[in-house]
């Protein structure tokens, strides 16, 4: 790689020959009575449209940046980081501010970071890269990540590696779109099937699945009875169901036999247990294209659970592994705020 710490050149010239230069510095505006501020920015590229401008300003000569052909702007540096950094489901303003680039979700999803990737990418002088957590669900325009060329002016080959290594690794960045995904619910409990307690579940699982665009097609409350959980799990497969969901059931008593009514059902593969808290006592399992949560009683005490965090990586179309599940270990212990913030905390942030 050449030399980054190459002293910058800056020259005296003309406003009538500065189309094509760099400034060096912002040119302030003032309006009397009415602003004052900055005309053109400092790195800003003249263009012939902004000679007459310039001149109205009073300038008739331009401090500029004299860039060797080895040398690129941060501003059009950032701009090629950026373009190499965003992927599907991604997009960026393209105007820096400060030499700095904001890049933001372009529509609702699950947004995902190529972990190592970006670290490599950080590896390299004079360029970086910061980014929220991978996994988070975010909303449209929701900011990602920023990225920036360090020094005014960087080497082409400094850029060109990281350009490169971003482009090798696409996508670094990219938001996952959730699927309409078609929900059935089964609540399970013999106290709720009698109507000796108020069922609280359906309202928390419906708030939480519409939120991110699914549809509740169907609620039925039952016993607990292994045999009738595991027929009527029969009877959703058989209809258009991308997502089952259970409640209540899961733990070690006697009467707690939602899950072996979930395992007696056909699922090919069921996972037993999760390594965050609350939600220790989860299940996920899949069938054929259809999957199956089913939720410890904790979700109707705890604002946030295990739920949270694989409801929307099923949203985006993925199926979770056991490793997944104990790889929220870092980071799966719920502080119980007063005041939940989540998801703008570390619950579920896998590093």
């Amino acid at each position: 790689m050449g030399n980054t710490k190459k002293s910058l050149q800056f020259k005296t010239i003309p406003v009538d020959e500065a189309v094509g230069s760099t400034l060096a510095h912002d040119m302030t505006e003032i309006i009397p009575g009415e602003s004052k501020g900055p005309a053109f920015k400092k790195g800003h590229k003249v263009t012939s449209g902004d000679i007459c401008r310039l001149m109205r300003l009073g300038k008739n000569n331009l401090y500029v940046l004299n860039l060797d052909d080895d040398q690129v702007h941060e501003d059009d540096a950032v701009n090629a980081l950026a373009a190499a950094l965003a992927g599907p489901g991604v997009i960026f303003s393209g105007s820096p501010s400060e030499g700095k680039l904001e890049l933001k979700a372009a529509y609702p999803g699950l947004f995902k970071v190529d972990i190592e990737a970006l670290t490599e990418f950080n590896m390299i002088q004079d360029v970086m890269c910061a980014a929220i957590h991978n996994n988070t669900s975010v909303k449209t325009n929701h900011s990602l990540a920023a990225t920036r060329a360090i020094p005014l002016v960087i080497h082409k080959d400094a850029l060109e590696k990281a350009v490169a290594l971003a482009q090798n690794n696409y996508p670094i960045f990219s938001v996952k779109m959730y699927n309409p995904l078609k929900i059935r619910l089964i609540i399970t409990g013999n106290e709720v099937y009698k109507g000796l307690i108020e069922d609280k579940f359906q309202a928390i699982v419906q708030k939480k699945t519409e939120d991110l665009g699914a549809t509740l097609e169907e609620t039925v409350i039952l016993p607990d009875d292994e045999e009738m959980i595991s027929r009527q799990i029969n009877t959703y497969l058989k209809k258009e169901t991308d997502l089952i969901i259970t409640t209540g059931g899961m733990s070690v008593d006697p009467d707690d036999v939602t899950r072996a009514g979930i395992e007696s059902s056909g699922f090919e593969q069921t996972i037993y247990s999760s390594a965050v808290l609350p939600g220790a006592m989860f299940l996920l399992g899949y069938h054929k294209n259809a999957s199956i949560m089913g939720l410890p009683a904790c979700g109707l005490y705890h604002r946030t659970t295990i739920f949270d965090l694989i409801l929307p990586r099923l949203m985006a179309g993925e199926r979770p592994t056991r490793r997944d599940l104990a790889r929220l270990s870092h980071g799966g212990l719920c502080l119980n705020c007063e005041i939940c913030r989540f998801p703008a905390c570390s619950f579920g942030k896998v590093g």
